[in-house]
């Protein structure tokens, strides 16, 4: 279902879902019943974040030319246990 937007001269502007293609030049607005007019305007695009637009890249990157890995990466040090686990029995 697409969004198609249409202007009534005295409502103002609305939306309305239709199927791709099936949108009229005109219609009746749904709150005065006046001719209301289709607008044209800007797609509603979504921007991505940041951080997964970054890791889209490299995936994409990766698939022509992937990193090579010259040794296993380190450890990390273990994080301390939280406190919350103390109070849990032990097996």
């Amino acid at each position: 279902m697409a969004t198609y937007e249409y202007v009534c001269p005295d409502c103002g502007r609305f939306d309305v879902h239709l199927p791709i293609g099936t949108a009229p030049a005109s219609r009746d607005c749904l709150t005065c019943g006046r001719d209301a007019h289709r607008a044209f305007s800007p797609p509603n695009i979504y921007r991505t974040h940041p951080a997964l637009s970054g890791a889209f890249d490299r995936e994409e990157r990766s698939r022509e030319a992937p990193e090579v890995v010259s040794g296993v990466p380190h450890r990390r040090s273990p994080r301390p246990p939280h406190p919350a686990l103390a109070h849990l029995p032990r097996p």
